[in-house]
């Protein structure tokens, strides 16, 4: 077996690891059926299409000829660094650390932390886009979590709201 595309073979692979992880997770949980189903059911269907989706570009990557191979590059450290960074910081705004003293500073702030941050991980970063992007989620996370799932999260800072 030759792999002809690198890129394809390690995605399919991820893909099928990620798919089986979910599908062996969903199994502590009741399954059910598909007339009943149980809290179970819907991670470890995501879990099957997953691993199969991941098969099938493993397939093909063994299959489908490709120009040079596709060679997997070299890891892109400082976006990774980014991302990683950007979603540590908005779960820490998110609900704060109160044993090290650290409150919470509510959804919308973590909100723009997040977006502002990630977005350093792109090659162009325009200030005004980010902002703009950060307010349409920070709006959107707002109707959808608190007005309409009627959720309780801290919206703003409790320095702020009091």
């Amino acid at each position: 077996m030759k792999i002809k595309s690198q890129k394809d073979f390690f995605a399919g692979l991820m893909f099928c690891i990620t798919g089986a992880a979910f599908g062996i997770g969903a199994t502590n949980y009741t399954i059910g059926d598909g007339a009943r189903m149980g809290p179970g059911y819907f991670p470890l269907m995501l879990g099957v299409i997953l691993a199969g989706m991941g098969a099938f570009i493993i397939f093909e990557s063994v299959v489908i000829e490709t120009p040079g191979g596709e060679p997997v590059g070299k890891w892109a450290w400082k976006p990774l660094a980014y991302i990683l960074g950007a979603n540590l910081a908005f779960g820490l705004l998110l609900g704060g650390m109160p044993k090290l003293g650290i409150p919470s500073f509510g959804l919308i702030i973590a909100i723009y932390a997040l977006v502002m941050i990630s977005s350093k991980a792109a090659e162009v970063y325009n200030m005004r886009h980010v902002l703009t992007l950060a307010t349409i989620l920070a709006i959107g996370s707002y109707a959808a979590f608190i007005l309409l799932l009627k959720l309780q999260i801290q919206v703003w800072p409790s320095f702020i709201t009091g």
